[in-house]
């Protein structure tokens, strides 16, 4: 059975494939079904919150959609969190394969069980330093990789919605 994008109740499944505090991307492979190095972070880079995709998803990169989970707690690579999307962060990027220019935006998430979080509607909600912080991380986390990003700004939860369920494949 293949994991869906949303759960019964309108929640969106989010895979962790790289922790909070990991200093190495992890990437699901499809083909063995299990996690796998990706690369190192550049030294001194950590996730801030956990990171992973969303299941049943294709974005403009080919890949599933991205996303961060941003709650006070910590995971583990495979563990699915059932959580509610707060916004996105546009990004282009250069492919490094192609060297085309493409989009690979970010979603952000918080769990459905983070009770600390629950005032949180919005990306905007979220103070301003930590969007700052959190631009930076993505741009520091590829600095090495060849993929010469640019932040295009953040946008809400209707938008981060539209955008899941645009790239929804049966």
């Amino acid at each position: 059975m293949r994991l869906p994008a949303f759960r019964r109740d309108g929640s969106v499944n989010i895979v962790v494939e790289s922790p909070r505090g990991s200093t190495s991307k992890f990437k699901y492979d499809d083909e063995t079904g299990s996690m796998m190095l990706s690369r190192a972070l550049p030294s001194g880079v950590t996730y801030p919150h956990d990171w992973g995709f969303i299941p049943s998803t294709r974005a403009a990169d080919g890949d599933p959609i991205d996303a961060m989970v941003l709650w006070d707690g910590t995971s583990v690579p495979g563990l699915v969190l059932p959580s509610r999307l707060i916004g996105l962060l546009r990004v282009e990027q250069t492919n490094v394969v192609s060297g085309a220019r493409e989009r690979n935006d970010r979603l952000f998430a918080l769990p459905m069980k983070a009770p600390r979080l629950e005032h949180v509607r919005s990306i905007f909600d979220v103070p301003e330093r930590v969007r700052l912080e959190l631009e930076q991380f993505f741009v520091h986390a590829v600095a090495f990789e060849g993929k010469s990003l640019t932040l295009l700004g953040f946008d809400g939860p209707e938008e981060a919605d539209r955008m899941l369920r645009a790239a929804v494949i049966e």
